[in-house]
């Protein structure tokens, strides 16, 4: 089973929720965790990855570059739509952390001294864990392409299925609905979406819901730091509206910015507190979700 973790909103605790459910669920399935927020990953430092087993340059992208051929006759700099090109000392340059790779500059050049190149995207990781295996990515400053990376990721956790080493998928989406979160939620089998009682998380809500609803993924929610506002029922009515089923309520507890600040996830660190044991009861459902497949 492919499980992704998602929110459409940053900072609601989707991956506080989805490290200490890794936790747990690993003492009985073997799974693969995917963090797939390539621009801001964080599995691995909960985790306590320090070293990688493997670290795989990613290339999907290109980028230009002036040859000593250049007359500086200008041309380059006027079509270039992303003001990727300067002058400087009289000489034509290109900041490649901005360029797109898209050719204009090299079509227009009378004397062919452009030329468009392959350019790395950003870094696919993997390493092991007390937990399982885990695939995670970094995109380069500045560079397009996480979501191929992403899927790049999801091949990797698949083939780790395939040969045996892991029985389910866990994936850590990244915020918002971009691309990185259409490359997780493609293919997977079922999303839990992380929210909190607020009308802006709320409206981050829809719109991931809107993007699992257009793939065909069927959704439940968490909401998270429950009782942060205990007279806004948002969540509750939107569940209602759109019949989605609500799997746990996390309170808001001390003891989380404790165990993020420890580098630990939450169910290890506190077992006893009132999120780790909402937690908890979340994962037993997903335990009974994995042992129907």
């Amino acid at each position: 089973m492919e499980l992704l973790i998602a929110s459409g909103k940053g900072g609601v605790g989707k991956s506080t929720i989805t490290a200490s459910l890794i936790s747990l669920l690993s003492k009985d399935f073997k799974i693969a965790a995917v963090d797939a927020d390539a621009e801001a990953p964080n599995l691995h430092i909960l985790f306590g990855v320090h070293d990688w087993d493997r670290v795989e340059e990613f290339s999907a992208a290109k980028t230009a570059y002036i040859t000593d051929a250049c007359t500086n006759c200008g041309l380059c700099k006027d079509v270039c739509v992303y003001e990727a090109i300067y002058e400087k000392d009289g000489m034509h340059h290109i900041k490649s952390y901005i360029c797109e790779g898209c050719g204009a500059c090299s079509i227009v050049c009378p004397v062919d001294a452009i030329r468009i190149t392959d350019t790395i995207s950003g870094w696919l990781k993997v390493g092991t864990t007390k937990y399982g295996p885990l695939v995670s990515a970094e995109l380069d400053v500045g560079k397009p392409n996480s979501g191929k990376l992403v899927t790049e990721e999801k091949k990797i956790a698949r083939d780790w299925v395939k040969e045996g080493k892991a029985e389910h998928i866990i994936i850590d989406a990244a915020a918002g609905i971009g691309c990185q979160v259409i490359a997780s939620i493609s293919g997977v089998n079922l999303a839990i979406l992380i929210a909190e009682p607020t009308p802006s998380s709320l409206s981050d809500l829809k719109r991931m819901y809107g993007l699992a609803k257009h793939f065909g993924v069927p959704s439940k929610l968490v909401i998270n730091k429950d009782g942060i506002n205990p007279d806004y029922r948002g969540l509750e009515e939107f569940a209602e509206e759109n019949n989605i089923e609500i799997i746990g309520r996390v309170p808001y507890d001390s003891s989380v910015p404790r165990a993020i600040t420890a580098l630990r996830p939450l169910v290890e660190y506190a077992p006893d507190s009132p999120a780790s044991r909402a937690i908890v009861e979340i994962a037993d459902k997903v335990k009974g979700w994995f042992d129907a497949r």
